[in-house]
C-alpha cells in the first residue's frame, strides 16, 4: 500500500464480509442453507411483474420511490412519507451510520449482532462497541450499561440474526427510554415477519423521536437476488437519510417487483406456515438428538453443538451429504451452525445427517 495514498480510518479494520456458500465442488445435488432464503423463493406474481419490467430497461427509476413507499405505507399502516427505500436494508444501515457517526463517536450492538452493524461503523470512522448477551439473547441492562455520551446509534436485531432469539417489545421500550439523548436505536427486523404479532417496532417508531426500523425483501419475500430493503423512522430522521441516498438507488425492476411481492398474499401465508411448521419439527428433533437449540422466532435454527470440533465435524458431514449451513464462528458461536429452514425433504435430510453423525459421536 503507498504510504501516502491512504484510506478513512477505520477502513483496513474491516474483515470482508463473507455471504453463504452456494455450491460444492463435483455435485449438481447441493441444497442451500446458508443464507436464510426462502425456500420456495419469490412468488409467482412478483416473477410476472420482474418479466414485465424488462420492457423498461432504458427507463430511468423514479428517485421518491413513491409506488413502493405508498404500498408499504399502505400494507402496514405507516405514515409512507417517512419511509425510506434502500439496496437491502444493508444499505439502510450505511446510511444511519453515514449521517449519523463518525470519528470519536461510538456505534454500540449486541454480542452476536450481524456482522454489517461493525463493518458500517468502521466504514465511517466510528468507534463500534460491543454488549455483552445474556444466553444468546439482547441483554438491555447491558446495553444501558455501555451506553456513553459518545453512543450515536444502537443497533439491535429482533429477533437477532444469527441466534433466532428476540426480546419482547416491553424490553425494547425500556432500551429506547434508558439511552442517552444524543442515541438512535435502530431496530433491525430482517426476520420480523417470521415472529408472530410483531410488528418490528413499527408502533414504537410512531411514538418517539429515537427509534428508526428497518425491514428487507430479501427474506419472507424470497427477492434476496434483487436487494430491496426499507427503513420507517421519525420525519427528522428520514430527511437525514434521503440527503445521503442516491437519487437512484433503487432500479425500475427492484421497485415494480417488490410492490408487486407485497400483494401477494397467499405466497406470504404459505411461506410463513410451512417455516413455522419445519421450524418447529428440525428444533424439535435436533434437540432429541443432543443438539441444543433455543427458541427460533425466524426462518433459521442455531444448532449448538459440544464444541468447536464438534460443529466442525458435523458440518463436514453435512457437506459431504450436499448440505450447505453456516458455520457462525466470525460471530463468536464457533460450536454452532444456523441452518436455514427449508421445505420438507431439506429439513427431513439434514436431520438424518445430524442423527447419523451424532450416533457415531457416541
Amino acid at each position: 500500500m503507498s504510504t501516502r495514498i491512504r484510506p478513512q480510518p477505520g477502513i483496513m479494520e474491516i474483515a470482508l464480509y463473507k455471504g453463504g456458500s452456494s455450491g460444492i465442488a463435483g455435485r449438481d445435488d447441493v441444497v442451500k442453507l446458508s443464507s436464510n432464503e426462502n425456500p420456495f423463493g419469490a412468488g409467482d406474481v412478483a416473477r410476472t411483474a420482474y418479466m414485465r419490467a424488462g420492457h423498461d430497461l432504458h427507463r430511468y427509476p423514479a428517485t421518491d420511490h413513491a409506488g413502493l413507499r405508498l404500498a408499504l405505507g399502505t400494507q402496514f399502516g405507516l405514515d409512507a412519507g417517512r419511509i425510506i427505500c434502500g439496496a437491502g436494508s444493508d444499505e439502510i444501515i450505511s446510511f444511519l451510520c453515514q449521517a449519523y457517526a463518525g470519528p470519536g463517536d461510538e456505534v454500540l450492538y449486541s454480542q452476536h449482532g450481524f456482522l454489517m452493524y461493525r463493518i458500517s461503523a468502521l466504514a465511517a470512522g466510528a468507534t463500534p462497541v460491543v454488549a455483552p448477551e445474556r444466553e444468546r439473547t439482547t441483554d438491555v441492562d447491558a446495553i444501558l450499561a455501555c451506553a456513553t455520551r459518545r453512543t450515536r446509534l444502537v443497533f439491535i436485531a429482533n429477533p437477532n440474526n444469527p441466534t433466532g432469539t428476540m426480546i419482547p417489545l416491553s424490553e425494547i421500550t425500556r432500551l429506547a427510554k434508558g439511552l442517552p439523548a444524543q442515541a438512535l436505536l435502530v431496530l433491525d427486523g430482517a426476520y420480523a415477519e417470521y415472529a408472530e404479532g410483531y410488528d418490528g417496532g413499527a408502533a414504537l417508531v410512531d411514538t418517539r423521536e429515537n427509534v428508526v426500523m428497518t425491514r428487507t425483501f430479501s427474506k419472507l419475500y424470497g427477492l434476496g437476488g434483487l436487494r430491496i430493503g426499507w427503513g420507517y423512522g421519525p420525519q427528522h430522521v428520514i430527511d437525514v437519510l434521503n440527503r445521503v441516498r442516491g437519487p437512484f438507488n433503487l432500479s425500475n425492476t427492484q421497485l415494480a417487483v417488490a410492490e408487486a411481492a407485497l400483494s401477494d398474499a397467499a405466497h406470504v401465508s404459505r411461506s410463513l406456515t410451512e417455516n413455522a411448521r419445519w421450524r418447529s419439527w428440525l428444533s424439535g428433533r435436533l434437540n432429541e438428538l443432543g443438539v441444543a437449540t433455543d427458541d427460533s422466532h425466524a426462518n433459521f435454527v442455531l444448532a449448538r453443538f459440544r464444541d468447536t470440533a464438534q460443529a466442525e465435524g458435523c458440518n463436514s458431514a453435512l457437506l459431504a451429504d450436499g448440505l450447505i449451513v453456516r458455520q457462525v464462528g466470525s460471530y463468536g458461536l464457533p460450536e454452532c451452525l444456523r441452518i436455514t429452514v427449508g421445505d420438507e425433504a431439506a429439513c427431513r435430510r439434514v436431520a438424518h445427517v445430524i442423527a447419523a453423525f451424532m450416533e457415531r459421536q457416541r
